[in-house]
């Protein structure tokens, strides 16, 4: 066997091949001081705020919708959907996310990077007070000092708080 036929043909073949079997990956942003992370199959690309095209009635947290290549797709802004405020400038970023079907766009204050996280790396939502929502909470990532907040974005997006899917 020589060296190459260790080295796959193709980027996705090579992430894979250097992939740790019991890992996760995450796109990691930030809302406010807080720093979250979402599973990476779930996103379908990145883009700079801006502004959408309003609603009539919608929540407060639906910012609008946007025309992207044909599909029409909701803005939200998940800063305001989570009781943060957040500007909106040149690090604002709309995360477009494909769950249950559908197309979604949130809005973050920015996005940091994409982390593997393995199965020891990643611990078990904490209990915490009923005042407090943890249904979306999957888990925390724990890098050396570093603290990531782990959602469940399609259960967040299908709930009925958010109204958007039947």
């Amino acid at each position: 066997m020589s060296s190459t036929d260790l080295v796959p043909s193709s980027g996705a073949q090579a992430v894979q091949a250097l992939a740790r079997p019991d890992g996760r990956q995450f796109l990691t942003f930030r809302i406010g001081e807080e720093e979250y992370g979402l599973d990476i199959l779930r996103v379908q690309e990145i883009r700079s705020y801006e502004p959408p095209t309003r609603v009539a009635n919608a929540p407060h947290f639906v910012k609008g919708v946007v025309n992207l290549r044909g599909v029409i797709v909701p803005i939200l802004d998940l800063r305001l959907r989570l009781g943060q405020s957040g500007e909106y400038n040149a690090f604002t970023v709309v995360i477009v996310l494909n769950v249950a079907g559908r197309v979604v766009g949130i809005v973050v204050d920015s996005v940091s990077d994409v982390l593997e996280l393995g199965v020891d790396e990643i611990k078990p939502r904490p209990e915490v007070p009923a005042a407090m929502d943890a249904r979306f909470i999957t888990g925390l990532g724990k890098l050396g000092e570093r603290m990531l907040i782990l959602l469940d974005i399609e259960a967040m997006i299908t709930s009925p708080d958010f109204g958007l899917v039947d």
